[in-house]
């Protein structure tokens, strides 16, 4: 499935304001990195904080989780936040599952942490 991105900057004249991102469809090792590419020009603005509005987003993977964190750590280096709205049960039980995790790897692999993570959202569906 396809990823859609739609990236508004809420203050196009400062570019400090806070960054919308709406993303449709999947998020995984194959659509990660056009996120990454972009949201790149908004990252790279004083941007503080942003919000990723994931109401029709469908999956989920560890590349995407990947861009969510890289994107959290960059603004709060800032005294900004990420911020995850609207999210689908599915997508809400992949973040229970992530703070739900001790600081330990409990998989043996990524790919083993994707199954597990494609099969619990499949089990929505």
């Amino acid at each position: 499935m396809a990823l859609e991105i739609m990236i508004v900057q809420n203050d196009t004249i400062s570019k400090s304001g806070p960054v919308t991102v709406k993303l449709s469809g999947s998020l995984d090792t194959a659509t990660a990195p056009e996120l990454e590419r972009r949201l790149s020009p908004a990252m790279a603005s004083p941007v503080q904080d942003v919000v990723f509005d994931l109401a029709d987003l469908r999956f989920i993977s560890s590349a995407g989780l990947r861009v969510f964190a890289n994107a959290r750590k960059l603004v709060q280096t800032r005294g900004g936040q990420a911020s995850f709205i609207r999210m689908q049960p599915q997508i809400l039980e992949v973040f229970a599952i992530i703070q739900s995790l001790p600081g330990v790897a409990v998989f043996a692999s990524e790919e083993e942490f994707d199954q597990y993570l494609a099969a619990r959202q499949h089990a929505h569906d």
